[in-house]
């Protein structure tokens, strides 16, 4: 099919799952495999593309390497990005499903994107009475 002026080409059918990345998986919450808390996706990592460069028309797409997270509240609110040195990967092989959550098939404890969430946990949440008991 060619293109006229006016006129748009079908997008290709793709094998799998289509995931728009500012729809379906920025700013989403991540679970590890027994739900507990883990991070948010702040940005993602792609591979099989120099950013730099335009993706010319035909060549194989990108593809996720890995979820990015960190302290970018400060760089949202002010401007700048954070040092790369800052920034944690949680690896898309560890991503068991894509919802409403994001959730992992590892647990928390195996990843360096949750000591926030522990910290929080362990020293904030257990100080409040009530805080070191789960809600049945």
């Amino acid at each position: 099919m060619t293109a006229t002026p006016g006129r748009f080409e079908r997008a290709p059918r793709f094998a799998g799952r289509v995931l728009d990345a500012q729809l379906h998986l920025l700013d989403r919450q991540v679970l590890d495999a027994d739900g507990v808390p883990v991070t948010t996706v702040d940005d993602l990592e792609l591979d099989g593309h120099d950013p730099d460069q335009p993706i010319e028309p035909g060549a194989p797409a990108p593809w996720i390497s890995a979820l990015v997270t960190g302290p970018v509240l400060a760089t949202r609110i002010f401007g700048g990005r954070a040092p790369a040195s800052r920034l944690l990967r949680v690896p898309w092989s560890a991503v068991s499903e894509v919802g409403t959550v994001l959730s992992l098939g590892v647990r928390a404890e195996s990843l360096d994107a949750s000591w926030t969430e522990r910290w929080v946990r362990d020293h904030i949440i257990a100080r409040i009475p009530g805080g070191q008991h789960d809600p049945q």
